[in-house]
Protein backbone atom coordinates (compact mmCIF):
# COMPACT_ATOMS: atom_id res chain seq x y z
CA UNK A 1 0.00 0.00 0.00
CA UNK A 2 1.08 3.39 -0.67
CA UNK A 3 1.76 5.89 1.90
CA UNK A 4 0.57 9.74 1.34
CA UNK A 5 4.36 10.53 0.90
CA UNK A 6 4.53 8.38 -2.48
CA UNK A 7 1.04 9.32 -3.51
CA UNK A 8 2.84 13.02 -3.21
CA UNK A 9 5.81 11.86 -4.51
CA UNK A 10 4.06 11.01 -7.96
CA UNK A 11 1.71 13.67 -8.11
CA UNK A 12 4.70 16.29 -8.21
CA UNK A 13 6.30 13.67 -10.68
CA UNK A 14 3.22 14.06 -13.04
CA UNK A 15 2.94 17.82 -12.48
CA UNK A 16 6.23 19.11 -13.74
CA UNK A 17 6.16 18.36 -17.17
CA UNK A 18 2.99 20.33 -16.63
CA UNK A 19 4.36 23.44 -15.23
CA UNK A 20 7.14 23.46 -17.79
CA UNK A 21 4.60 22.64 -20.97
CA UNK A 22 2.98 25.92 -19.60
CA UNK A 23 5.83 27.67 -19.06
CA UNK A 24 7.47 27.30 -22.35
CA UNK A 25 3.94 28.08 -23.97
CA UNK A 26 3.30 31.55 -22.31
CA UNK A 27 7.00 32.43 -23.27
CA UNK A 28 6.30 31.43 -27.40
CA UNK A 29 3.06 33.32 -27.16
CA UNK A 30 4.94 36.13 -25.99
CA UNK A 31 7.21 36.31 -28.21
CA UNK A 32 5.07 36.02 -31.17
CA UNK A 33 2.73 38.77 -29.81
CA UNK A 34 5.80 40.96 -29.10
CA UNK A 35 7.35 41.17 -32.30
CA UNK A 36 7.50 43.84 -35.29
CA UNK A 37 7.11 41.95 -38.42
CA UNK A 38 8.36 45.08 -40.42
CA UNK A 39 11.77 44.62 -38.55
CA UNK A 40 12.93 41.07 -40.04
CA UNK A 41 15.91 41.73 -41.27
CA UNK A 42 16.42 40.82 -44.78
CA UNK A 43 19.64 39.08 -46.72
CA UNK A 44 18.87 40.47 -49.52
CA UNK A 45 19.20 44.40 -48.78
CA UNK A 46 22.32 45.72 -50.72
CA UNK A 47 21.86 42.93 -53.07
CA UNK A 48 20.53 42.30 -56.95
CA UNK A 49 17.08 40.94 -57.02
CA UNK A 50 16.53 37.83 -57.32
CA UNK A 51 16.07 36.22 -61.07
CA UNK A 52 12.25 36.24 -61.73
CA UNK A 53 10.80 35.65 -65.32
CA UNK A 54 6.94 36.22 -64.04
CA UNK A 55 4.39 36.26 -66.99
CA UNK A 56 1.36 38.73 -66.92
CA UNK A 57 -2.11 38.09 -64.93
CA UNK A 58 -3.97 36.27 -67.48
CA UNK A 59 -6.98 39.11 -69.02
CA UNK A 60 -5.37 41.80 -67.14
CA UNK A 61 -5.40 44.94 -69.80
CA UNK A 62 -4.77 48.63 -69.32
CA UNK A 63 -8.37 49.01 -71.46
CA UNK A 64 -6.81 48.75 -74.44
CA UNK A 65 -3.95 46.29 -74.37
CA UNK A 66 -2.66 43.66 -71.96
CA UNK A 67 -0.65 44.49 -69.28
CA UNK A 68 2.43 42.37 -69.16
CA UNK A 69 4.68 40.49 -66.36
CA UNK A 70 8.15 41.20 -65.35
CA UNK A 71 11.27 40.04 -65.18
CA UNK A 72 14.71 41.18 -63.00
CA UNK A 73 15.77 42.20 -65.89
CA UNK A 74 13.11 45.04 -66.20
CA UNK A 75 14.14 45.83 -62.54
CA UNK A 76 17.63 46.89 -63.29
CA UNK A 77 16.58 49.89 -66.34
CA UNK A 78 18.34 52.46 -65.08
CA UNK A 79 14.80 53.91 -62.79
CA UNK A 80 13.91 53.25 -59.39
CA UNK A 81 11.28 50.62 -59.03
CA UNK A 82 8.80 49.13 -56.11
CA UNK A 83 8.02 45.98 -56.18
CA UNK A 84 4.53 44.81 -54.20
CA UNK A 85 3.56 41.58 -53.75
CA UNK A 86 -0.37 40.58 -53.15
CA UNK A 87 -2.98 38.81 -53.25
CA UNK A 88 -6.89 39.29 -53.73
CA UNK A 89 -7.78 37.22 -50.72
CA UNK A 90 -5.74 38.95 -48.07
CA UNK A 91 -7.22 41.67 -46.29
CA UNK A 92 -3.75 43.84 -45.29
CA UNK A 93 -3.47 44.12 -49.04
CA UNK A 94 -6.89 45.52 -49.45
CA UNK A 95 -5.79 48.17 -46.36
CA UNK A 96 -2.62 48.84 -47.87
CA UNK A 97 -3.91 49.26 -51.86
CA UNK A 98 -4.87 52.67 -51.46
CA UNK A 99 -1.40 53.89 -50.24
CA UNK A 100 0.00 52.14 -53.22
CA UNK A 101 -2.31 53.90 -55.76
CA UNK A 102 -0.88 57.36 -53.19
CA UNK A 103 2.85 56.34 -54.15
CA UNK A 104 2.37 56.26 -57.70
CA UNK A 105 0.85 58.84 -57.68
CA UNK A 106 3.02 61.12 -55.38
CA UNK A 107 6.46 59.87 -56.47
CA UNK A 108 5.89 58.52 -60.22
CA UNK A 109 7.83 55.65 -59.07
CA UNK A 110 7.54 52.56 -61.21
CA UNK A 111 5.44 49.75 -59.25
CA UNK A 112 5.48 45.96 -60.37
CA UNK A 113 2.92 43.67 -58.61
CA UNK A 114 3.37 39.85 -57.77
CA UNK A 115 0.34 38.64 -57.61
CA UNK A 116 0.43 35.50 -55.24
CA UNK A 117 -0.63 32.19 -55.05
CA UNK A 118 -4.16 34.04 -56.56
CA UNK A 119 -6.58 33.21 -59.37
CA UNK A 120 -6.87 35.39 -62.36
CA UNK A 121 -10.33 36.10 -62.31
CA UNK A 122 -10.04 37.57 -58.04
CA UNK A 123 -6.96 39.46 -59.12
CA UNK A 124 -8.52 41.34 -62.04
CA UNK A 125 -11.51 41.91 -59.86
CA UNK A 126 -9.42 43.13 -57.41
CA UNK A 127 -7.63 46.07 -59.61
CA UNK A 128 -10.79 46.42 -61.01
CA UNK A 129 -12.77 47.36 -57.83
CA UNK A 130 -9.13 49.20 -56.25
CA UNK A 131 -7.45 50.70 -58.90
CA UNK A 132 -4.33 49.15 -60.78
CA UNK A 133 -0.94 51.53 -59.61
CA UNK A 134 1.02 48.83 -61.14
CA UNK A 135 3.12 48.95 -64.00
CA UNK A 136 3.48 45.59 -65.15
CA UNK A 137 2.00 42.18 -63.08
CA UNK A 138 3.61 39.57 -62.65
CA UNK A 139 1.66 36.36 -61.66
CA UNK A 140 4.09 33.60 -58.66
CA UNK A 141 1.54 30.84 -59.30
CA UNK A 142 3.37 28.50 -57.45
CA UNK A 143 4.96 30.88 -54.85
CA UNK A 144 8.77 30.53 -55.79
CA UNK A 145 9.31 33.94 -56.36
CA UNK A 146 8.20 35.02 -53.01
CA UNK A 147 10.81 32.10 -51.53
CA UNK A 148 13.69 33.44 -53.88
CA UNK A 149 12.82 37.09 -52.53
CA UNK A 150 12.41 36.23 -49.21
CA UNK A 151 8.68 36.90 -48.45
CA UNK A 152 7.15 36.06 -45.09
CA UNK A 153 3.63 36.32 -45.93
CA UNK A 154 1.60 38.91 -48.21
CA UNK A 155 1.91 41.85 -48.50
CA UNK A 156 5.63 42.53 -48.64
CA UNK A 157 7.14 45.63 -50.36
CA UNK A 158 10.69 46.10 -51.86
CA UNK A 159 12.28 49.25 -52.84
CA UNK A 160 14.99 48.64 -55.79
CA UNK A 161 17.01 50.96 -57.14
CA UNK A 162 17.94 51.69 -60.55
CA UNK A 163 20.65 49.16 -60.37
CA UNK A 164 18.34 46.45 -59.72
CA UNK A 165 19.54 46.31 -56.30
CA UNK A 166 16.73 45.78 -52.95
CA UNK A 167 17.77 48.72 -51.03
CA UNK A 168 14.43 48.82 -48.53
CA UNK A 169 12.01 45.61 -47.40
CA UNK A 170 8.84 46.60 -45.64
CA UNK A 171 7.06 43.08 -44.56
CA UNK A 172 3.28 43.78 -43.90
CA UNK A 173 0.61 46.02 -44.90
CA UNK A 174 1.99 49.73 -45.62
CA UNK A 175 0.38 52.31 -43.18
CA UNK A 176 -0.33 56.19 -44.14
CA UNK A 177 2.50 56.46 -41.38
CA UNK A 178 5.23 53.57 -42.59
CA UNK A 179 4.20 55.69 -46.34
CA UNK A 180 5.41 58.58 -44.99
CA UNK A 181 7.96 57.77 -42.70
CA UNK A 182 9.85 54.91 -44.40
CA UNK A 183 9.18 53.82 -48.51
CA UNK A 184 9.25 57.65 -49.62
CA UNK A 185 11.90 58.53 -48.29
CA UNK A 186 13.31 55.29 -49.41
CA UNK A 187 12.36 55.80 -52.77
CA UNK A 188 14.24 59.31 -52.83
CA UNK A 189 17.48 57.71 -51.62
CA UNK A 190 17.31 55.02 -54.00
CA UNK A 191 17.07 57.75 -56.85
CA UNK A 192 20.20 59.62 -56.04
Amino acid sequence: MDGPVTRTRRAGALLWPLAIFCALAAIFAFALGSGDPSKLPSALIGKPVPAIALAGLEGLTDGVRPIAGFSSADLASGQVSVVNFWASWCVPCVQEHPLLVALKERTGVQLYGVNYKDQAAAARRFLGRYGNPFTAVGVDGNGRAAIEWGVYGMPETFVVNGRGEIVYKHVGPISAETLESKIIPAVRAAAR
